[in-house]
């Protein structure tokens, strides 16, 4: 393990937690980190989540949520890339290509929700889905691209606690922007502000620990040139600490 890993490793078990709740079956969940690599140095985005939410409230995160049923059934102009594909589907229970895919497209779906950003290709026809949490790309005849992703890493929240996820953490570069909304984030919404900084100065805000080691993550990804066959590291809880595999 590389001297980088271990810090992101020493880092999650350095940060005291409640372990205290009954036993929760992790659910599943996807986020989208959104690098402009388009300056001098590359900027992400970041979103601050409402004070009155339950869950990390006022913390800074990426743009993400939970996998959602009809997520399966969306249909994309370009499929995974095949690494991806595979390493989604490593360590997975009841692993399949559908599930693999549902896993980008949640992150796709849950950016646009909380931020406004479509991801995807713009066509003269809108993509064949009915479902209402994917109306915003069918007005803006929009069909998402899987193609474009990449996957940065995969995290579960440790046992103990009172709500668990076992998150996928994919990254997208700001090229594959389609149609900017406006008017998503703000004083009522889930994510009351949007940030856009430099990976050294996002690490400063206030965040969970793990979107911390993601970015600690996505800047080697991004050192090594923003490759799609890069080895995601997978981090999880075993016996008293977290421990980081590679899918």
């Amino acid at each position: 393990m590389s001297a980088g890993a271990d810090e992101n490793t020493r880092r999650l078990n350095d940060v005291a937690r409640d372990r205290t709740s009954a036993y929760v079956r992790p659910r599943d969940a996807a986020t989208l980190i959104l690098v402009d690599r388009g300056g001098p140095v590359p900027k992400v985005l970041l979103g601050r989540r409402h004070h009155s939410h339950k869950f990390m409230p006022g913390k800074f995160v990426f743009p993400g949520g939970r996998v959602e049923p009809l997520d399966h059934r969306v249909p994309a102009i370009a499929p995974l890339h095949q690494c991806i594909e595979q390493r989604l589907m490593h360590m997975t229970r009841r692993p399949s290509r559908n599930r693999a895919r549902a896993f980008v497209l949640a992150a796709i779906r849950e950016t646009c929700e909380e931020t406004g950003l479509i991801i995807g290709v713009r066509r003269d026809v809108p993509p064949a889905t009915s479902n209402a949490s994917w109306a915003a790309f069918a007005e803006a005849r929009v069909h998402p691209d899987l193609s474009a992703v990449r996957f940065i890493g995969r995290a579960i929240t440790p046992p103990g606690r009172p709500r668990r996820f076992d998150t996928r953490f994919f990254a997208a570069d700001t090229a594959t922007i389609a149609l900017r909304l406006g008017g998503v984030a703000g004083p009522d919404a889930e994510l009351v502000e949007l940030v856009w900084l430099a990976i050294n100065e996002a690490q400063r805000l206030d965040m969970p620990s793990i979107t911390t080691t993601m970015l600690a993550e996505l800047e080697a990804c991004i050192a090594e040139g923003f490759p799609h066959d890069r080895p995601a590291p997978f981090y999880h809880w075993k016996h008293h600490g977290f421990v980081r595999d590679i899918l």
